[in-house]
């Protein structure tokens, strides 16, 4: 049997924090972020995030927050959904670990976390997940929720991705 996942939470980032993120400033953030979260790595993710929530501030308390754990009071990494749900009500997941914390349950933490908001949300009925075919442990994980694989597609930034979606847990349908 494997350890629980650890104690998260997502922590939601503002429009402003997402600008200055983009341009490499160490933001005024609600939670101390670590180089990955402030350096190049994840800069692209901050950037497209701070003009999504331009186009539709709403957007910000859906869109990419901080994974804080919350016993080491730590950031490590970052999580959210991709947006608002669609008009059918679907809704896709985000995920990345700082290196410096993979493989110490923190994916599976944000993952639960995020299908369980999907979960009290009435407007929300499927979820998605894209992931890169290397990427064994995520679509692993996420076979382990229930998703099943739907498709395949192109992403500009990540490449050839497999398409996974599930119907929203405790959901009846």
């Amino acid at each position: 049997m494997s350890d629980p996942a650890p104690d998260v939470r997502i922590v939601h980032l503002s429009s402003a924090a997402f600008h200055a993120l983009a341009r490499g400033d160490l933001a005024d953030t609600p939670v101390p972020l670590s180089p990955y979260l402030t350096g190049f790595e994840c800069r692209g993710l901050w950037h497209m995030r701070a003009v999504q929530c331009d186009l539709d501030p709403a957007s910000a308390a859906w869109v990419t927050g901080v994974i804080w754990d919350e016993a080491r009071q730590m950031a490590v990494g970052a999580a959210g959904f991709h947006g608002p749900p669609d008009d059918e009500g679907m809704v896709e997941i985000g995920y990345r670990v700082d290196p410096l914390h993979r493989r110490r349950g923190y994916a599976r933490a944000a993952l639960e976390s995020l299908l369980a908001r999907a979960a009290r949300e009435p407007d929300v009925h499927r979820v998605r997940v894209s992931i890169r075919p290397e990427n064994l442990p995520s679509s692993q994980l996420a076979l382990q929720y229930g998703f099943e694989q739907v498709g395949e597609q192109w992403d500009e930034e990540d490449g050839l991705e497999l398409v996974y979606e599930t119907s929203v847990p405790g959901q009846a349908r």
